[in-house]
């Protein structure tokens, strides 16, 4: 798995970045939850850390309503089964934003940052032990899910920063949002 830069902005970036995560924040606090605002943070300031940033045009609601679209895509937050979920007629509506608009941009981050279904790079926490794409690992020309071989397996996909943490020592009262 690649390691995250978290919030990191070039200077003079950093006040479009702040202006960006000011709307996600706010959004995701109050429609999905903590893990999404980070995610989102960490999408935005990957986006700013791209020569040239895409975000330097446009409105900055559109840009934030397709990070968080993004976001939730990836992380399945439009299925209502899933807790938080949300509509992206409730997403559009909160930051006034067109939904074509969205969705065209939203397919421009994904472009830019190379995003892919169940991308676990964009996955939040709680989710990361619903998606397979994780835990798919190719070993000895097999692949398999990395959960069901023996610990020492698991302890050297880990060190090797292939998973995010190792399955076989996860306890039930572990939380999926815990990081290390």
């Amino acid at each position: 798995m690649k390691t995250r830069k978290a919030y990191s902005v070039p200077k003079e970036q950093q006040a479009l970045y702040d202006q960006i995560t000011g709307l996600t924040d706010e959004f995701c606090s109050a429609h999905l939850n903590a893990e999404y605002v980070h995610v989102c943070r960490e999408m935005t300031a990957a986006l700013c850390r791209k020569r040239p940033s895409p975000l330097v045009r446009g409105k900055l609601e559109i840009w934030a309503a397709a990070i968080i679209h993004t976001v939730a895509g990836v992380n399945f937050a439009y299925d209502r089964s899933q807790t938080p979920h949300i509509t992206l007629d409730e997403l559009c509506e909160a930051l006034g934003t067109a939904k074509t608009t969205v969705g065209s941009k939203a397919g421009q981050i994904r472009k830019v940052l190379k995003i892919g279904t169940f991308d676990p790079q964009w996955t939040v926490a709680s989710m990361m032990d619903r998606n397979p794409i994780i835990w798919m690992l190719s070993v000895n020309g097999f692949l398999v899910d990395i959960r069901t071989m023996p610990l020492e397996a698991q302890q050297v996909a880990f060190e090797k920063g292939l998973i995010p943490y190792i399955p076989a020592l996860r306890t039930d009262q572990a939380v999926a949002g815990d990081e290390a």
